[in-house]
């Protein structure tokens, strides 16, 4: 969670969190809070990429064009293990080179040989695509695999000449984290019914429940090489502000305390921003950082995550929203992803949490 919205003062953001959410929040339609049956029967030989997409309306729209990015993660979440690596460009997510195993056992962490082979791969794809894009500025003679590359990056629906310029600059590995989601899964168990009844107390969405999957996929002492820590990675002076009481115990790691100073955050972004797209991309961006996005742009999302070019709006910040459709998509519905079943962990509440800790 990076926080350029520190920018703003202390005062104004407790005097809009005393006066609530505006009444346009509070109408939308809520998912029932009822666990997914563990162990159900499935095909031991479930087509993995054959997934249909939900249908998305209201307060978190899916306009078409996010449906590419959108498809990718839902395949990084559920369908590409921590030993697949999937080689793509980072801007037109549809297009995918290869799902390449990594060499040896995979743990969540990689050996060096598996690191140097994921190196070595995308340095392989950055130089046939910049080779390709030679060989057709000087009508080269394509080859065989020359032919192959084309056709992949027209099955995309895109012309050629606006997908391959700088084709190999682009390319990123992309690690599956299907056992990683499926465990965040597990673990939501203990926490979903009670951070649902804190967004529905704050007036908010309370699908916003599923943001931890994007953020730390429910690891409670999760931190971050930015210094966020926590399942909902608040950095300390975030915390400071929206998270305001007694500092000498770290309550970015209370997994409670942290959802109701998540609520305090995203009920401020979408009072300043006005839509939930945005709101959410602040989580990642800052909130200072989408005011100058929609500032330079307006309030158009797509326009934004296609066009807008300002400072730190990386590959990150420009998919934030999309990981929160495929996260959402995937865990308030997971049968279809998970057809061995989800075993989820006993609801706690508050005060259970920190008698265990």
């Amino acid at each position: 969670m990076n926080r350029q919205f520190l920018k703003v003062s202390f005062f104004p953001v407790l005097l809009i969190m005393l006066n609530g959410c505006s009444t346009s929040q509070t109408n939308y339609k809520r998912d029932k809070a009822i666990p997914y049956r563990a162990n159900i029967s499935h095909a031991p030989n479930q087509a993995r990429n054959n997934i249909a997409p939900a249908s998305y309306t209201g307060l978190f729209p899916k306009p078409a064009a996010l449906e590419p990015a959108v498809d990718f993660w839902r395949k990084t979440y559920a369908v590409w293990r921590r030993s697949e690596v999937a080689y793509h460009d980072d801007r037109f997510m549809d297009v995918v080179y290869e799902v390449m195993p990594l060499p040896g056992y995979v743990a969540e962490g990689l050996t060096t040989e598996q690191k140097m082979a994921m190196s070595s791969r995308r340095d392989f794809w950055k130089s046939r695509l910049s080779e390709l894009e030679n060989k057709l500025r000087y009508n080269a003679a394509l080859n065989a695999d020359d032919r192959q590359l084309i056709a992949k990056l027209e099955s995309s629906g895109r012309p050629l000449n606006s997908i391959l310029p700088g084709a190999g600059d682009r390319v990123r590995a992309q690690r599956g984290t299907r056992e990683r989601f499926k465990r965040g899964l597990e673990i939501s168990g203990k926490y979903n019914l009670q951070f649902r009844k804190v967004f529905r107390d704050a007036g908010l969405p309370e699908e916003l429940a599923y943001l931890p999957h994007v953020e730390s996929s429910f690891q409670p002492s999760a931190r971050s090489s930015a210094g966020a820590v926590g399942m909902w990675q608040f950095t300390k002076a975030a915390a400071q502000t929206f998270m305001p009481g007694n500092n000498r115990v770290d309550q970015r790691l209370d997994p409670f305390i942290s959802a109701n100073g998540a609520a305090n955050y995203l009920s401020y972004a979408y009072r300043k921003l006005g839509n939930w797209p945005a709101a959410l991309t602040s989580y990642n961006h800052g909130i200072g950082g989408m005011n100058r996005a929609q500032n330079r742009m307006g309030t158009d999302f797509v326009r934004i995550v296609e066009q807008y070019d300002g400072p730190a709006f990386g590959f990150a910040s420009r998919n934030y929203y999309a990981q929160f459709l495929a996260a959402r998509e995937i865990a308030s519905n997971p049968e279809p992803y998970f057809r061995e079943g989800i075993f989820y962990e006993t609801p706690i509440h508050p005060g259970q949490y920190l008698a265990a800790e």
